[in-house]
């Protein structure tokens, strides 16, 4: 009989590497291709100005008022959708596994969840319009039936928190896709420990829960946050330019008639990576906080 080679003289045949780093081949050249090359040729062009020469003066322009106000809108705009999306969907996932809701509930919510986390763009920007615009059907279901006349009240699908309110739609179903391995991660254990010294259902949450749940939920915030910050279709389609959010004034310096300065477009964008990278940065060191609870 024949003897097979080991494991280490298969790695000697293939000069050292094992044939399974062949399957991440393909991930690398997608990243390679579309992540890190784009990302440096774009603060390559961010340190230059549109003549070709090398300068901080395009970065430099991004004090102006016009960019600090588009930043500090998609800031608020993104905590604020992000909080509510983290917050409901919190909620909602406690009442589907710990709610003793039917188990066809749980997988009916779960199915949704995983197609509305990535409907987005112009048919949700339709969806909404059709549902809560000027002539949408809950508009006038609310007017004629209730006699509530939610834009007489001030509300407006393209102002703010309109805006919120249709990120939400995406926010809320991934934040339950997201959040739902940490509840389940909570042993009865804990909760019988708990029990066994005195402690109420509140008091349990309060000390117990909430705190090894906060390190996952503030991770699915921060998520939330980059997800929302990012956002350009369903706000274009929803307000065209009348908005002025970060991944609109770069889309106007990108693709322009009038504002055309592909430079001052790569040095927004600069702006976001380091927006996204701090957001992602935190994200880690949270989630390696939460991972120490389910060893």
């Amino acid at each position: 009989m024949t003897p097979q080679p080991s494991t280490t003289a298969k790695r000697r045949l293939t000069g050292g590497i094992g044939l399974h780093w062949l399957g991440l081949v393909p991930f690398m050249l997608f990243c390679m291709l579309f992540l890190i090359f784009p990302v440096l040729y774009l603060i390559n062009g961010a340190f230059q100005t549109p003549d070709g020469r090398y300068s901080l003066e395009t970065i430099l322009s991004l004090r102006d008022p016009q960019f600090l106000t588009s930043y500090w809108l998609s800031l608020r705009l993104s905590f604020v959708s992000a909080a509510m999306g983290a917050i409901f969907g919190l909620l909602l996932c406690c009442a589907l596994l710990l709610g003793g809701l039917p188990g066809w509930v749980r997988r009916a919510f779960m199915t949704f969840s995983g197609v509305a986390s990535n409907f987005a763009g112009v048919p949700l920007a339709f969806a909404f319009i059709a549902t809560l615009g000027r002539l949408g059907l809950v508009t006038l279901l609310l007017r004629d039936l209730f006699g509530i006349n939610i834009y007489a009240a001030g509300f407006s699908l393209f102002s703010f928190w309109g805006l919120a309110l249709t990120y939400l739609y995406f926010q809320l179903p991934l934040m339950l896709l997201m959040i739902t391995p940490s509840i389940e991660g909570l042993r009865s254990e804990w909760r019988e420990a708990a029990e066994s010294l005195g402690a109420s259902g509140r008091e349990y949450w309060q000390r117990v829960a909430l705190p090894i749940l906060m390190p996952s939920v503030m991770g699915c915030f921060l998520l939330l946050f980059a997800n929302a910050f990012g956002t350009l279709a369903t706000t274009y389609a929803l307000t065209s330019s009348n908005f002025p959010v970060v991944p609109i004034v770069l889309f106007q310096q990108i693709r322009g008639n009038v504002l055309y300065n592909p430079n001052l477009g790569y040095a927004i964008a600069l702006g976001m990576i380091v927006i996204m990278a701090f957001s992602n940065t935190l994200y880690f060191i949270l989630r390696r906080r939460a991972e120490r609870w389910q060893k």
